[in-house]
């Protein structure tokens, strides 16, 4: 890592992406390693600092990264998605490049294709605050980040081919934090060590295929201050729920008895509880770790009260979103509603997923690129979906690309209706929206009055709970090709995602970075000549 020129500085990062061997759930398997490492890396970065990571494919697949949370202003070509990039084939190598913007806060990486997650390859991503711009708190002893997530013993290829056969996954067999859980038997080393007296920052991101969870640390009260780059108000709470993509950043200060404590990670909404542990230990501390779990709650409605809790910090000075000044996003007109509603079938016996009644596949040519060489229309048609579908649009599924164009900066409500059983988790990339409500039952426009328009927290995940819905609020002005998508693993993989094209009115530098020179060509565009770059 080496930072290089007088503008804002490089940090270079060359990463060798390979399989290994390791049981982090008891029983040997095939995992993702970077640079020999599980979970990969952390990068630690600082507001406006230009990221540059070479990736070397060692693996037999094809292999993208996907930096979750990070916006990527006008340059959806680093965001390492199937819709925007040309895999990196087996063997060959490919730099990313992206500057990290003021979205102060706590984020990771994943490989985005197939089944990969499920196997590892992700990482802790987060970007510091400048030393000019004041965080609402004070700086912490140290900066720990903690992936928690459920875990398949079953490889990536095992999973891949449960699902094209049509098949569910089933459940997973295990929670993991860090890549690891505690056995409690005395031989377990720390993840984490503390100071007594001293406060240190956790960020907690559920980097999970499956499972709500829910994080709590003996006797360890957290002060949430941060979420997904927006800095929160200030509360206290003995344990977070933390769905599928979501990240918390919290505060916890060392000032019990000097010993062991463990970090739980319990699988949330399940018949069959799977929990993971990880040992905070006390420097100098004697004494092992209490076996006495703390209770996780039970029921839904107990996660809803918490997402009400969760408000805006409306004096900190940073981690906002774009545009500066939409604090007042309750007062912008809404533009256009787009109500979404997931729903499963099982035609001919085989399990798809869909939003409006189209199951999304990713086409070979990349969406982002069709559209940049002008040849979209022989890959994907946009708008196949409307806006205000009826409650049985699930009844008949298209699989096909699903694409949705919305008119650069125009001010789109979306709700998402969930008529299952399940908890779903959305994850939109490019943006952070204001999540502006969850409640039981179906929306209608009625409903807006319940909004919060004042603090609603600007982040990039939503939560909707069984038999409810949620809405977000957003003005979309980060032009390019943005994935929205379940953070269901099978849901994702079987068609619940699509992608929204904001495009540009003018081909221009103002609005859109240029194509990259390294830029990957593949399916129907390989041959064609580059359009001419962007003035």
């Amino acid at each position: 890592m080496s930072p290089v020129k007088g503008e804002d500085p490089y940090f270079y990062f060359t990463w060798n992406v390979t399989y290994g061997t390791l049981s982090p759930a008891g029983v040997p398997q095939q995992v993702i390693l970077i640079n020999n490492e599980f979970p990969g890396p952390n990068i630690n970065s600082t507001s406006n600092n230009n990221i540059v990571v070479n990736v070397f494919n060692n693996l037999d697949e094809p292999f993208l990264f996907h930096w979750a949370g990070i916006q990527q202003r006008k340059n959806s070509w680093q965001d390492g998605m199937a819709g925007t990039n040309c895999p990196i084939m087996p063997g060959t190598n490919f730099t990313y490049h992206f500057q990290v913007k003021d979205q102060i806060g706590s984020y990771f990486y994943y490989p985005s294709l197939g089944m990969h997650r499920a196997a590892g390859g992700f990482g802790g991503l987060r970007v510091n605050s400048r030393l000019l711009i004041p965080v609402p708190y004070a700086d912490p002893e140290d900066d720990y980040t903690v992936l928690i997530g459920d875990w398949y013993t079953k490889s990536h290829t095992t999973l891949s081919k449960f699902l094209d056969s049509g098949r569910a996954l089933g459940r997973p067999q295990a929670v993991l934090v860090n890549g690891q859980n505690a056995k409690g038997d005395g031989t377990d080393k720390p993840l984490f060590t503390m100071k007594p007296g001293k406060t240190y920052k956790y960020r907690i991101c559920n980097v999970g295929l499956k499972n709500s969870l829910n994080f709590r640390i003996q006797n360890h009260p957290m002060k949430l201050v941060e979420m997904e780059g927006s800095h929160t108000v200030q509360n206290a709470y003995d344990s977070l729920d933390v769905h599928l993509g979501q990240c918390f950043g919290v505060l916890v200060t060392a000032d019990q008895e000097p010993k062991d404590y463990y970090m739980v990670a319990s699988s949330r909404f399940t018949k069959t509880v799977l929990t993971g542990k990880g040992i905070i230990r006390y420097e100098n501390g004697k004494g092992p770790a209490s076996p006495e779990i703390p209770e996780a709650p039970v029921g839904w409605a107990w996660s809803l009260n918490q997402f009400r809790s969760f408000r805006w910090n409306l004096t900190a000075s940073a981690a906002r979103p774009n545009p500066q000044g939409s604090y007042h996003y309750g007062q912008i007109n809404i533009t256009r509603t787009v109500k979404l509603i997931n729903s499963v079938s099982r035609d001919n016996g085989k399990l798809r997923y869909a939003l409006n009644g189209v199951s999304h596949t990713d086409p070979e040519t990349p969406l982002k690129l069709a559209d940049y060489f002008g040849i979209s229309d022989k890959v994907f048609k946009n708008d196949t979906i409307v806006d205000n579908p009826s409650a049985d649009v699930g009844n008949s599924v298209t699989i096909q690309p699903n694409v949705i164009k919305f008119e650069y900066r125009t001010f789109i409500e979306i709700v998402f209706e969930n008529h299952e059983k399940s908890v779903q988790s959305y994850n939109l990339n490019g943006y952070s929206f204001f999540a502006v409500a969850i409640e039981p039952g179906t929306w209608t426009p009625e409903k807006r009055k319940n909004y919060n328009l004042l603090d609603g927290v600007s982040r990039h995940t939503i939560q909707v709970f069984p038999k409810s819905w949620a809405a977000i609020m957003l003005t979309f002005d980060n032009v390019g090709m943005w994935n929205l998508r379940s953070e269901l693993a099978e849901n994702r993989y079987l068609g619940q995602q699509m992608y929204i094209s904001v495009p540009t009115p003018e081909r221009s530098l103002r609005d859109e970075y240029n194509i990259p020179e390294n830029a990957l060509l593949c399916g129907a565009v390989t041959s064609l000549p580059k359009p001419a770059p962007y003035t």
